[in-house]
């Protein structure tokens, strides 16, 4: 299971993550937000690098995360609290004008993911917003305790059908960590209307 992988190693992936540059992703999911202020979910917040940032753009943010170790961490990056719960559970409506899912939702089954695209859904206002991203692949794997759910925009596309969002964009970037260029992800930024 994934969060074993994250509860051991949850170290070394805040030093690998926390200072990544989003920088081109934020501004792509921001200039879609349909409300300058208001509430964003961070599905999945890791190190807490991303809530960081929002939140220092005057966002209120609420911050979620399965790895209890990893909360923690991110707790004290954020300098608030960081809820623990499974993505599959959460249970809000009509609460976030933005939802940021950078590279959890691939976590997820691909039945799991739909489930929580729904759940998403009702969690966000009309208007909302929501950037997530996948790793590029037709195939999924598993490696060291984690599940990868991969993506081609064909893949995605069809998986959209199945749900109430409408596809706002859809592109490829190249991991922006260290020593990672080659790897790709597809990245969705989905709207609620």
């Amino acid at each position: 299971m994934s969060v074993k992988f994250y509860n051991e190693n949850a170290e070394n992936f805040f030093k690998d993550t926390v200072k990544a540059d989003m920088s081109y992703n934020y501004n792509y999911f921001i200039k879609n937000l349909s409300e300058e202020t208001g509430e964003i979910l961070d599905l999945g917040c890791g190190s807490g690098r991303d809530s960081k940032y929002f939140i220092e753009l005057g966002y209120k943010v609420t911050a979620i995360d399965l790895s209890p170790v990893l909360a923690e961490k991110a707790s004290k990056y954020i300098g608030q609290g960081v809820i623990v719960i499974d993505m599959k559970n959460i249970d809000f409506k009509d609460k976030f004008i933005g939802v940021w899912a950078c590279a959890s939702l691939l976590h997820l089954s691909y039945e799991e993911i739909l489930e929580t695209l729904n759940k998403i859904y009702t969690s966000l206002k009309n208007n909302g917003v929501v950037y997530a991203s996948f790793k590029v692949g037709s195939q999924d794997y598993e490696k060291n305790d984690r599940k990868f759910t991969c993506f081609t925009k064909e893949r995605f596309s069809k998986l959209l059908e199945k749900s109430d969002f409408y596809l706002e964009d859809i592109f490829e970037t190249s991991d922006v960590r260290v020593g990672r260029g080659d790897e790709k992800w597809l990245n969705v930024i989905l709207k609620k209307i």
